[in-house]
């Protein structure tokens, strides 16, 4: 299983507006593009983020590697660019690639 790990660093004044707005439409878009299986977000606890900030994890698993270069090949420009877009210097994101191993 592949893990595609977003990490989102956003102001505290915009995080109840990019929750829903994640929930509500950016995660079920990147659901429909049928690359993942399924998804977790997780809120960042320890080391506390900086003052004024909230630090998200959101977890996207799906069956292969070569799945996941296509979607960021093919579906994630857009979908990146609305969220840039959205939420423009609110927030900094980045990205990692998990292999799961039990």
């Amino acid at each position: 299983m592949i893990i595609y790990s977003v990490t989102i660093s956003l102001e505290d004044s915009v995080f109840q507006d990019w929750k829903f707005w994640m929930q509500n439409q950016h995660i079920p878009q990147v659901l429909k593009t049928g690359y993942f299986s399924g998804y977790k977000m997780s809120l960042l606890v320890e080391p506390p983020p900086e003052t004024g900030t909230v630090t998200i994890n959101i977890q996207y698993t799906c069956h292969s590697l070569a799945e996941l270069k296509k979607y960021q090949e093919i579906e994630a420009p857009a979908l990146q660019a609305d969220h840039n877009q959205r939420y423009k210097d609110k927030c900094v994101a980045f990205r990692t690639i998990l292999e799961e191993i039990e």
